[in-house]
């Protein structure tokens, strides 16, 4: 798993954050996405798929390795 981020989109709403804090967190002024681990452990998968649906402005990409 890949996990990229589009910081021009992200509205900062913080819900990646609360779903998946080992992977994600905010910029303190702002809010705005900051990614931690762009290839988290498989544990950690479920969590970065939830938070890329729940994402309201569909700031978060997520791609497989193939």
């Amino acid at each position: 798993m890949k996990i990229t981020v589009d910081e021009e989109k992200c509205c900062g709403a913080g819900q990646c954050v609360l779903i998946a804090p080992e992977v994600f967190d905010q910029r303190d002024e702002d809010g705005i996405v900051v990614l931690l681990d762009a290839t988290p452990p498989a544990g950690q998968h479920d969590g970065v798929r939830e938070s890329a649906e729940v994402c309201p402005a569909a700031a978060i990409q997520v791609t497989q390795d193939t």
